[in-house]
């Protein structure tokens, strides 16, 4: 048992969790524990699973428990979405907690536990009405957004950097 503050790091599928360890580490860096669920889809090789079970010391929990099973994590105090796709962000607006990743975004949403998303979505994706209403709401809701990452070229065809400690920062705003 320790004393330090819990966060859950929900991982959607886009390219740029395969650096999510970035985000386990500072974090980490900044005295909290860290659990990650992920989506489904972003387990089929969007990261090294192996290599963020060994950084947290636990493992990633991307399926519903049994009733009978204990909780493999304590309650958060708080949840960073990075990255969050178009899909992850209009299913948790919408309360469709068909995944235990956006099931846990729902649950915590009614709790009031702080949450920080780093969108990662692309510019076609985020002019859409859905996804801007999506937003809309979560933010009405007092969830926290960054900046969108499109993950396009940018600056001469490089992709700039994700960001993944402007979610902590985020968090930060209590």
């Amino acid at each position: 048992m320790t004393d330090k503050p819990f966060l859950y790091v929900v991982v959607c599928a886009a390219g740029v969790a395969a650096d999510v360890s970035k985000l386990i580490t500072a974090a980490q860096e900044r005295d909290w524990e860290v659990g990650v669920i992920a989506t489904p889809t972003a387990m089929n090789g969007f990261f090294d699973t192996a290599a963020v079970e060994t950084g947290t010391g636990r493992p990633i929990r991307s399926a519903w428990r049994r009733p009978e099973d204990p909780r493999p994590f304590p309650a958060p105090d708080a949840v960073v979405v990075a990255p969050a796709t178009f899909n992850t962000v209009n299913k948790w607006a919408a309360g469709i907690a068909d995944t235990l990743a956006v099931g846990t975004l729902c649950e915590a949403s009614g709790l009031g536990v702080p949450i920080a998303v780093l969108p990662c979505v692309a510019d076609a994706l985020a002019a859409h009405p859905a996804y801007q209403d999506s937003v809309s709401r979560l933010r009405g809701m007092g969830v926290r957004f960054a900046d969108p990452y499109a993950g396009e070229g940018e600056r001469g065809g490089e992709r700039g950097e994700f960001g993944w400690e402007r979610a902590l920062d985020l968090l930060r705003h209590d």
